[in-house]
């Protein structure tokens, strides 16, 4: 974790982050700013659906797309929306802490008998179902992947900012990433 720049002034937050959305999301999350009003989204936010994450900004600031892992690969049409129709200008790429994306593969008998018990699916169809889609989710390590991630995007809408931050679920702030192209 020794990639995460935390945010606990307005000083901390990085030079390329200042004066964009990214910082008032920082500032809302981390700092308590106070809510403004706002019009129309600013911002899209792509986080993980995880239950343990709760983010403290106002209505109208951000769309907001929630996929597994914060993987936004096969929500990009989504993405493009929320850039041609929804003027948004940036991205706020949210990973976390203790994601149940990594390491997917060792929740295989987990996930095939919960689907198997809770939802009444055939054990070879749950097993199926597993294999056939388990690679597309796996993330790996949560601040690779979101790095990761942010570079995709980056190459695909190369006029947004596409910042990388981690959700720490352990104390509910977002840090930046240290990264190369900061």
């Amino acid at each position: 974790m020794d990639r995460l720049i935390p945010v606990r002034s307005h000083s901390d937050i990085l030079p390329a982050f200042r004066e964009t959305p990214i910082e008032t999301l920082l500032a809302y999350q981390n700092l308590g700013v106070p809510h403004a009003s706002h019009e129309k989204a600013e911002l899209l936010i792509g986080m993980c659906m995880d239950n343990r994450k709760h983010l403290r900004i106002p209505e109208n600031f951000a769309f907001i797309i929630r996929a597994g892992g914060g993987n936004l690969r096969y929500s990009e049409f989504k993405v493009s929306y929320a850039i041609a129709i929804g003027g948004v200008s940036a991205i706020a790429l949210l990973g976390h802490t203790n994601c149940g994306m990594v390491n997917l593969m060792g929740r295989r008998e987990q996930f095939i008998a919960g689907l198997v018990e809770k939802a009444g699916w055939d054990p070879e169809w749950a097993e199926a179902h597993f294999l056939h889609f388990s690679p597309m989710f796996e993330i790996g390590n949560e601040v690779d992947f979101v790095l990761s991630e942010a570079k995709r995007l980056r190459l695909r809408y190369p006029k947004l900012m596409v910042a990388p931050l981690l959700y720490r679920t352990e104390d509910g702030q977002l840090y930046q990433l240290k990264e190369g192209t900061l």
